[in-house]
């Protein structure tokens, strides 16, 4: 069925494989939501400082 080297390659292309696809979840469910999350958050602070300097003067 399959040679060594072939069984080899296709562990090694499951491993890729698995990595890439734990890596996705990881991404999609972490790191873009805290990295969008973030990005709201300092705009929001910045419309705050901006409407405070506008008060000011």
């Amino acid at each position: 069925m399959f040679e060594f080297d072939q069984y080899l390659g296709f562990l090694a292309f499951l491993t890729i494989l698995t990595i890439g696809f734990w890596l996705m979840i990881f991404l999609i469910t972490f790191v873009i939501p805290y990295w969008i999350g973030g990005s709201i958050i300092e705009v929001l602070k910045e419309k705050k400082a901006a409407k405070k300097g506008e008060n000011l003067q």
